[in-house]
C-alpha cells in the first residue's frame, strides 16, 4: 500500500513538471520577436519609400508586408483594430485628432519626413493672379483642414481665430475674409482632380506627388520648414516597445532611405531623422 502512494506521488510530481514546463514554453514563445509585420500606407511617395525600407528591414531579418489604403481614415482604424501592426502615411497632429474622435490610443513610434502642403492652380501662375471670389478647394479632415487655412492666411487671404489649435481650426473660425473667397473642403485624394473646377486648390503632398505635381516647381503657395508637421510611423500604445517595430523604425530612418527621398523628392519631402 505504501509503495503505491509513492508511486502516485511520484506520477503528481512529473505531471505537475511537465504542466510548468509546458506554460515556460508557451511564455517563451509569446515573448519570441515577431518576424513579420503588415504596415499601412496610402498611394503614392508612402507607397514608394517603403519599397525601398522592406529592403531595409529584410536585411535585419524583417518581412514588412505593406497594405495599402486609398483614404486617410481608415488605415488608423485598421491600427486600432490590429488588422495591421504600423502605419506610415500621417503627421502627428492628424492622429492626434484620430484618436480625440475615435478613444483610441495610437502613438508615434518615430518620424519620418516633412511633407509640405501646397496650393495649386491650373489657372494661375502666382498667387497675386488669384481673383476675388475665387473658389479655393482645401481638405476636409480636421488637421489638413486647419493647416491648409493657415495656408491661406499666410497668403494675407483670410484671418482666422487667434488662439485656436491648427488641428481645431475650421472654415467656421474665418473672421475676415476680404478676398471673398468661396472655400470647398473635399476629400483630399479628390483635390487633385478639383483643379479644373477651382482657381486653387490646397493639396497633400502624398496626393500632389501622385498627381505628378512637385509643390516646388508647381506649388504657387508652400509651407516652409517651420512648419510642425512632419510624418510619423504610428503603433498601438500597448506594442509601442515591440522589438520588431523598433526594427523596423530604424531601417525606415536608415540612411539609404534619407539619401533615396533626398534624390527621388527633392525638396518635395524632406528627411526628418
Amino acid at each position: 500500500m505504501r509503495c503505491k502512494k509513492i508511486v502516485l506521488v511520484a506520477l503528481a510530481l512529473v505531471a505537475a513538471a511537465s504542466l510548468f514546463a509546458g506554460c515556460g514554453n508557451q511564455s517563451n514563445s509569446a515573448s519570441q520577436e515577431k518576424k513579420e509585420i503588415t504596415v499601412g500606407v496610402t498611394p503614392g511617395a508612402s507607397e514608394q519609400i517603403m519599397d525601398l525600407v522592406t529592403k531595409e528591414a529584410a536585411k535585419e531579418g524583417l518581412t514588412v508586408h505593406v497594405k495599402t489604403f486609398s483614404d486617410y481614415v481608415t488605415p488608423d482604424q485598421a491600427l486600432a483594430s490590429g488588422d495591421i501592426d504600423l502605419n506610415s502615411f500621417q503627421h502627428k497632429p492628424f492622429l492626434d485628432a484620430f484618436n480625440e474622435k475615435n478613444g483610441t490610443h495610437l502613438v508615434s513610434i518615430g518620424q519620418t519626413y516633412l511633407a509640405p502642403l501646397g496650393l495649386y492652380s491650373h489657372k494661375y501662375k502666382t498667387v497675386g493672379d488669384i481673383p476675388d471670389g475665387a473658389t479655393i478647394a482645401i481638405p476636409n479632415d480636421p488637421s489638413n483642414g486647419g493647416r491648409a487655412l493657415l495656408l491661406l492666411q499666410k497668403q494675407g487671404w483670410i484671418t482666422l481665430t487667434k488662439g485656436k489649435e491648427p488641428t481645431k481650426v475650421t472654415v467656421q473660425d474665418i473672421v475676415d475674409n476680404p478676398k471673398h473667397l468661396h472655400i470647398i473642403e473635399l476629400e483630399a485624394a479628390q483635390l487633385p482632380r478639383s483643379l479644373d473646377d477651382t482657381a486653387a486648390s490646397v493639396i497633400n503632398a502624398g496626393y500632389a506627388i501622385s498627381a505628378g505635381l512637385n509643390s516646388q516647381k508647381d506649388g504657387i503657395a508652400v509651407e516652409d520648414n517651420t512648419s510642425p508637421y512632419v510624418n510619423i510611423i504610428a503603433a498601438r500604445e500597448a506594442d509601442k516597445d515591440n522589438p520588431a517595430y523598433k526594427k523596423f523604425v530604424k531601417a525606415f530612418q536608415s540612411q539609404a532611405v534619407k539619401d533615396y527621398i533626398d534624390k527621388e523628392f527633392a525638396g518635395v519631402l524632406v528627411p526628418a531623422w
